[in-house]
Parts: C-alpha cells; sequence; structure tokens
C-alpha cells in the first residue's frame, strides 16, 4: 500500500521533472526499491562458495559466501591446491583471492534436491608474484558436461571479472550431488574464485519449443544443459542480483541495437505489471516487464521498419532464445499487433500480446529453438509491424534470454568429451606403479610377438587388396558424432575414380595450406588452389576441424561423384583420409563460381550469350543427374556458387554434399528433412519434406533470375517486396516487364525473344507446387531454344537490323550488397536434427530496414 502511494507520487515527480530526467530518476528508482524487495528472498536449495579464504564473505548484495576449506557442503579434492591472495582496489571482495590448481582436481557439492540447478563460476586472474594467473590455460567440467575447454584470461582480452553461468542436471548416478572438475593443461594452472548452486524453480525451463524455421516441437531433454550467452532487459537499465531473486543479471540491450534510432525506452509503474498464470516472477523480475523499447516516431506516414538486435554466438549449437513481453504501451486490447522474425526468418506473424493475456500490462514469454549453422557467428532478433494496414503500427520487446544448448557430445564448449578431460584427474601413488608395471610387462609381450610374427609372415608374399566399399560408420568416434578417426572407414578405390592421396601430398600442394591460396570458404571448410607433384592444378577442399556436417558430406560427395562422369560435372580427382582430416581434391576451375562472375567482383561482365550458353551447360548437368546416371540423383543445393566455371566459361555443378538419391519407380518422391540454402528451396519440399527432381528445378529457377538480375537471391538491405529475388522477379514477369529488372550491363544486347523463353522457362520453374514445373529436360531445351534465338538476332545485328532489341533500361533498381558479403546461408544439419531452412514462397519474411528519420 505505501509503495503504490509512493509510486503515485513519484508519478506526479515526474510529471513536474519532464519525460527525459523524470524516466531516468523513476529507473534508478525502481532499482533501489526492487533492491529491497528481492534481497530479502533466498532461492532454494543454494549454496554460495568462497574459493581461497579462509573466512566467509559479506557482498554488497547481501549474500554470504561460505570459505571452501571445511566446508560441509563442498568438498575439495586433497593435496592439489594452492590459496593466493591479493587485495586490488576496484573489484568485488570475491575476487580478491583464488584457488590454484596444479593437477586435476574436483569439487563434490551437496545439494538437497535432484534435477536442474543454476551453476554459476567466478573468475578474475588476482595478481600473485608466483602463478601467473591471467596466462592460465584449462578446461572445466560438471557432471560430464564440458563448461569450458581451453579457457585463458588471455586469450579473452578481459579486464573485469566474469561470471560464466549454467544450467546443469543433478541426479542419476551422482545422486545429489554436483561434481565440478577443474583441469590444468599441460604445464599450466587452474583457478576458480567463487561457486554459486541454486535449484531452478520448476517449470523455469521448458520441455519443448518451438523451431526457426518454424515446424514440430522440439523436444528439449533435461539432461541438456544450458549456457546463459545473453539475458537482456529492454529499454531499461542494468539489473544485478539485488534485483532479481535468482540472482541473475540483466543486461542493458543499447549494445546490441543494430540502429539505435530505430528504438526508444517505454516504462510503466511497477505495481501494474500482472503475473498471469503460468508466469511467475521466478520467470523475470518485474522490472524487466515494467520497461520495453517500441517502435520510434519516423515522422513518415507509413512506417515499415523493424527494431533489431544482433548478438555474437558460437557456430554449430542450438541456441534457446526466450522473449519476454508486457504490453505497457496500449490503451485497450488488440490495439498492438507486430511480427517477430529470429535471423531473418518469421517466427511469429502478426501477434497479439493482449490476446494471450487477455489484459494488458501482463507478464508473458515465448520460447524458440534455433541452429545457428557453421560459418554463421550471429543471431539476428527483431520486431516490426506487419501488412495490416488498420492498426497503428508498433512493436515492442521488454526481455530476451539466449542460452547454448549442449550439444550430442555433451559439451557448452567445442566438441570435446568430458571423458578426456576427467581421465586426466591425478591417480594415487599405488594406482601409478601398478600401471607402470603393466605397460612395461605389455611393452614386452608386445616385442615378443612382432618379432615372432616378422619370422614367421614377413617372407610371404602379401595378397593383392581387394576393392572395397564403405564400412557402417560408428555411432561415435572419439570426441564427435560428426568426424571419423584415421583408419575408421575403408577407402574407395582408384577403379571408382577416386585417387587417395596422402596428407603430406597435399601439405606440398598447398605449401601447407598457405592462406594466400585460399579460392573460397564455405560451410565444408576453406578450399585451397593447389598444384599436385605431377603438375595439375587443382582445388582441394578441406573440412574444417570443428564442422559437424563434414562426415556426412565428405562421403556423400565421394559415393556420388565416384558414379558421375560427365561434361558439365565437376571431376573428383582424390581425396585424402588421413590424420582424421577429411580434403577433397577436385579439377580446377580457374573461371570460379558463376555468382562471382555475375555481381560482387571486378570481372568482366557476362554477355547475354554467355549467359544462356552456362546455363544451358548447367541444365545438363542437372539433367544427367536426374535421368543419365545409373540411379536418379538430386542435388538438392542448386545455386550460383555450386555452379563452377573453366577457363572457357564451360559451367559445371559442383558440391554434392548434400544429394540425394531419388525416387524408384514405385515411389513419388523421397521424405527427408529439409536442407538447401536459403532463397532457392522449393516451397512445396519445405512444407511437406518431399523431396523430388522438381525440387532441383525450382532452384535452378531461382539460378536463372540471378543470372538475368545479376543480385542474390535473397537480399535484406534492399525494400521488403525486392527481398526475395523469386517473388520481385515474378511480380514483373506476369506483368510483362521482365526486360525492367535485368542487369544494366544486358542493355542493347538481348533480344526480346530470348528474354520471353527465358523468363516463361523461369517462371514455369518456379510454379508453386512441382506438378507445374517443367522437367530439367524440358528446361534444357527451352534454354536452347532461347540461345538460338539469340544467335539469330546477333547475325540479324551484324546485317544491320536491330529493331528486337532492349535499346535501354528505364528506372532500374539499384544493386546494394548484402551485409555479410555473401547473403546465402547454407543449411546442412544431421538428418536427426531440426533443420534450420528459410521458406522460399511468396509470402515474405523480410521486413524493411530504414532510417526511421525518414529519407
Amino acid at each position: 500500500m505505501y509503495m503504490l502511494l509512493l509510486l503515485n507520487f513519484v508519478s506526479y515527480v515526474i510529471e513536474e521533472m519532464g519525460d527525459t530526467n523524470g524516466l531516468c530518476f523513476l529507473c534508478l528508482l525502481y532499482v533501489c526499491l526492487n533492491s529491497v524487495v528481492c534481497t530479502s528472498a533466498i532461492p532454494v536449495d543454494s549454496s554460495l562458495i568462497y574459493c581461497g579464504e579462509g573466512e566467509a564473505m559479506k557482498l554488497d548484495d547481501g549474500r554470504v559466501f561460505e570459505p571452501d576449506s571445511g566446508n560441509s557442503i563442498a568438498s575439495l579434492s586433497a593435496n592439489s591446491y594452492i590459496v593466493v591472495s591479493n587485495t586490488e582496489l576496484g573489484v568485488s571482495k570475491l575476487y580478491t583471492s583464488a584457488r590454484v590448481f596444479t593437477r586435476t582436481s574436483t569439487y563434490t557439492i551437496s545439494t538437497k534436491q535432484i534435477g536442474r540447478h543454476w551453476l554459476r563460476l567466478h573468475f578474475y586472474p588476482v595478481e600473485n608474484s608466483q602463478y601467473n594467473l591471467e596466462s592460465a590455460v584449462f578446461s572445466v567440467v560438471a557432471n560430464g558436461i564440458t563448461l569450458l575447454h581451453g579457457f585463458s584470461f588471455s586469450k579473452m582480452g578481459k579486464k573485469y571479472p566474469l561470471i560464466k553461468e549454467y544450467v546443469i542436471e543433478v541426479g542419476g548416478l551422482s545422486s545429489k550431488k554436483l561434481v565440478l572438475t577443474l583441469s590444468p593443461w599441460d604445464g599450466s594452472i587452474a583457478f576458480i574464485n567463487g561457486i554459486e548452486i541454486a535449484f531452478v524453480p520448476n517449470g523455469q525451463f521448458p520441455s519443448s519449443a518451438v523451431p526457426i524455421p518454424l515446424g514440430a516441437a522440439v523436444d528439449i531433454p533435461t539432461h541438456v544443459a544450458f549456457d546463459t550467452a545473453y539475458r537482456i532487459n529492454m529499454g531499461g537499465p542494468l539489473l544485478t542480483p539485488k534485483n532479481d531473486i535468482l540472482w541473475r543479471i540483466w543486461e542493458s540491450d543499447k549494445p546490441f541495437l543494430v540502429n539505435a534510432a530505430t528504438a526508444r525506452n517505454v516504462s510503466t509503474d511497477l505495481s501494474l505489471v500482472k503475473y498471469p498464470a503460468g508466469v511467475s516472477v521466478e520467470i523475470a523480475p518485474n522490472l524487466v516487464y515494467a520497461t520495453a523499447q517500441e517502435m520510434a516516431d519516423a515522422n513518415v506516414s507509413d512506417q515499415k521498419f523493424n527494431i533489431s538486435w544482433a548478438f555474437e554466438v558460437d557456430e554449430g549449437f542450438s541456441y534457446l532464445i526466450r522473449m519476454h513481453f508486457c504490453d505497457i504501451v496500449s490503451v485497450a486490447l488488440n490495439s498492438l499487433v507486430f511480427n517477430i522474425y529470429i535471423n531473418n526468418q518469421l517466427a511469429i506473424e502478426s501477434f497479439d500480446i493482449s490476446s494471450k493475456t487477455m489484459a494488458l500490462s501482463a507478464a508473458y514469454f515465448i520460447d524458440f529453438v534455433v541452429n545457428v549453422s557453421m560459418g554463421s557467428h550471429q543471431i539476428l532478433v527483431q520486431v516490426g509491424p506487419p501488412d495490416l494496414r488498420d492498426l497503428p503500427t508498433n512493436a515492442i520487446l521488454n526481455g530476451l534470454e539466449i542460452m547454448k544448448m549442449s550439444n550430442p557430445c555433451d559439451s557448452l564448449d567445442g566438441n570435446f568429451s568430458a571423458y578426456n578431460i576427467v581421465s586426466k584427474a591425478p591417480k594415487n601413488d599405488k594406482h601409478v606403479m601398478l600401471l607402470l608395471f603393466s605397460l612395461l610387462g605389455g611393452f614386452a609381450a608386445l616385442v615378443l610377438c612382432s618379432a615372432v610374427f616378422i619370422l614367421c609372415f614377413c617372407r610371404q608374399k602379401r595378397p593383392k587388396r581387394q576393392p572395397s566399399s564403405w564400412f557402417p560408420l560408428p555411432t561415435h568416434v572419439g570426441n564427435s558424432d560428426t568426424r571419423a578417426s584415421a583408419g575408421s572407414f575403408t577407402s574407395i578405390t582408384p577403379s571408382l575414380g577416386g585417387r587417395i592421396l596422402a596428407f603430406s601430398e597435399i601439405c606440398e600442394a598447398t605449401k601447407n595450406f598457405d592462406e594466400s591460396l585460399v579460392l573460397g570458404v564455405g560451410g565444408f571448410g576453406k578450399v585451397y588452389r593447389g598444384v599436385l607433384e605431377n603438375g595439375v592444378v587443382v582445388a582441394i577442399k578441406r573440412a574444417n576441424p570443428r564442422s559437424q556436417q563434414g562426415l556426412v558430406e565428405f562421403r556423400t560427395e565421394i559415393e556420388m561423384l565416384t558414379k558421375l562422369r560427365h561434361r558439365h560435372l565437376v571431376s573428383l580427382i582424390g581425396y585424402c583420409e588421413e590424420l582424421n582430416e577429411m580434403i577433397l581434391v577436385y579439377e580446377f576451375m580457374a573461371g570460379g563460381p558463376l555468382r562471382k562472375n555475375l555481381y560482387g567482383s571486378d570481372l568482366l561482365p557476362l554477355t547475354w550469350k554467355q549467359r544462356l550458353e552456362i546455363c544451358t551447360g548447367a541444365a545438363k548437368g542437372l539433367h544427367y543427374l536426374h535421368t543419365g546416371a545409373e540411379e536418379s540423383i538430386i542435388h538438392r543445393d542448386v545455386k550460383t556458387t555450386n555452379i563452377l566455371l573453366d577457363e572457357n566459361l564451360t559451367a559445371k555443378v559442383a558440391d554434392f554434399g548434400l544429394s540425394k538419391l531419388g525416387p524408384t519407380l514405385d515411389q513419388t518422391h523421397v521424405s527427408t528433412v529439409v536442407k538447401g540454402s536459403f532463397g532457392y528451396l522449393d516451397p512445396e519440399y519445405f512444407r511437406r519434406q518431399q523431396l523430388t527432381e522438381k525440387s532441383d528445378v525450382y532452384s535452378f529457377g531461382v539460378v536463372l533470375m540471378e543470372v538475368l538480375c545479376a543480385r542474390p537471391a535473397i537480399n535484406p538491405a534492399l525494400p521488403r517486396e525486392q527481398v526475395n529475388i523469386a517473388e520481385w522477379a515474378m511480380n514483373w514477369q506476369k506483368k510483362g516487364q521482365l526486360e525492367q529488372i535485368i542487369d544494366p550491363h544486358l542493355a542493347g544486347s538481348v533480344t526480346l525473344d530470348s528474354l520471353r523463353i527465358f523468363g516463361e522457362t523461369a517462371e514455369k520453374c518456379l510454379a508453386e507446387y512441382g506438378t507445374e514445373r517443367p522437367s530439367m529436360g524440358d528446361v534444357l531445351w527451352n534454354l536452347e531454344y532461347a540461345l538460338q534465338l539469340q544467335e539469330a538476332s546477333m547475325q540479324s545485328i551484324a546485317d544491320g537490323n536491330s529493331a528486337n532489341h532492349i535499346p535501354e533500361i528505364p528506372d532500374l533498381i539499384p544493386y546494394i550488397e548484402p551485409a555479410n558479403g555473401n547473403g546465402v546461408d547454407t543449411v546442412s544439419d544431421q538428418e536427426s536434427d531440426v533443420t534450420a531452412t528459410m521458406t522460399t514462397t511468396t509470402t515474405g519474411v523480410f521486413s524493411q530496414l530504414i532510417n526511421p528519420k525518414g529519407r
């Protein structure tokens, strides 16, 4: 009651002070008042451990950390630590001491309950004359989950304390204990300043979430661990453990706003925030829901822009994204409707908060799961207005949490198994001696057996090696489900078209993978220009060691290309599988990818005839895949970067890592998870997960339009109606004005008849349903006809008649280079995983991002 009266008084004061000063005053007062309320609550089943010092330590927020020595709750493995202390100004007392470990050591912490627990680790390299903590390199494991691998402050470049927050399951074999292991790397040390453990309330984490792109709900097992990447308070101040009953930290969103001018801070009275059923103050404090960012006033009649936040993340992991909403800006229900986008994909269309809460100023949250593919390091979150015109243009976001999920290796830091880290723990002397004698005895036995073998068999003639095929691949090899150790599968024999190359040959050919020889970088890894011992110039594609899709693509590429030989398919020369490497060696294509020859480089623009010849060649390659091979093959990743040109501009289809065998005679399609590249995906395949040859036809239709317009398939920097080239070009094609959007370099050289056939062919390829699309054979026939018309027209020009050509192209749309320099993201996850894709249907999933101050 007194709080409400005080806040009403503050509201009156703010009116007198003005909006700007008043808002700052209100936020500060909220933080102060909320800290008084929150510090009185202590999370259930919590432990606060002060590492190093022998006395308890109390923080400014009221929390008391008990020393780790002699602690009845946390036991520390003996004879494996040294205490260092130092008084340092400017940091919390928690960071003035640390416990240092010279060997692998463990904390065993007892809990009162089984289930998920928060685990927060505090690190700060205090100064010490004996040990350099800043250069320490070590790994951390908790209950079989790798939390940190090769962690070092010197690599991070940080000068302030680091708090790493995780969610770990306690239970199973560990009973009610959390075992935390710190393992120094060879010749280094490990250290830690403080440990926090608190039970996660029921309902805090979901059992399933909405995937991005949209699809069936993704299950989240309880054994999955989480690493808090970001926790953001939109439009409000920094919130510390004083302001959160679960001792969480909420950062301000200002550093992450892509364009600060698109948003403005809004806030409401704390007492007005309501928590409906299913949402508690443990989900997020009312200070999060009482502040927000909403769309700024751009002073234009039609505000069509998004508020965007960008977050740097680790590639190759799935992330749980929780978005917090509270309609604190509306005066009536159902008046705030907006779209939500994650990584440029539509997450929710026409979202109305009040329709979920049935009240204003009511807390609400939504959970999504998104996979960050290899080669990507960013999560982009956006809110913006829908296409509806009868509602006010606005969008808000109150809070955001992004949490990394542990991968199949039970790791939150790369593909490093906890077993390999924990196995380094020191054994007692008795066990060490026993192990030593066992090794010596085994070595002696091995030497004796080797001598007998040499005497008995070395003179016998070795049998010829028989051709072999792939062995069944292991479900778990080494530290990753997606990498293979040397010798884990047999090699493709040279008789099938694949030459086995030694790793030493590859190193020599690439000058030890000299960066100056890099031709390009893809999701699989880097491609180098190399010269083999016989003088043949080749392209060498080396798998990224951290790639999670490499093994599947490596195997598929070899299996496919050893079956195929065609003038318009890139030839596989050989491969290397030594030392856990996955390297593919192809014929060198001097002209590079088709895309590079169309835009984004300083190469001479291709003529219309050259473009038609290139498209015809690529169509021949795809037609061969669909009908000419022993079994029908669906490429599944047709795009301009996978069509390569030789020195004579002959087109060859490349990259068969996602390819699939086509349907048999008694089938109409192949059922499989959706894979491909953004902007090129067949919408029918995306909806139904049924793959046919017509899926390649659709992708090739996008390629045709890319060839014609010389711009990316997807370009978010363009106005909304131009973002997707398939939508944009088809609108002009249906109006019969395709010549309005062609590459300006083609002006005066394209015959209208040739362009008409080309446009009609692309339109048929881009039909919504596969049954309405032509076969690649029909596409090839039409392209050859368009080429004949162009050649005939060129002859006509030579004879002095140019009336049938496009003399100029008025009102051309300017080309805008994509922000990421590529513009195309490839989706290539494991078959068992939920695969991230983007629909290329006519429903636009991008909103225009413009300067809100108008143009």
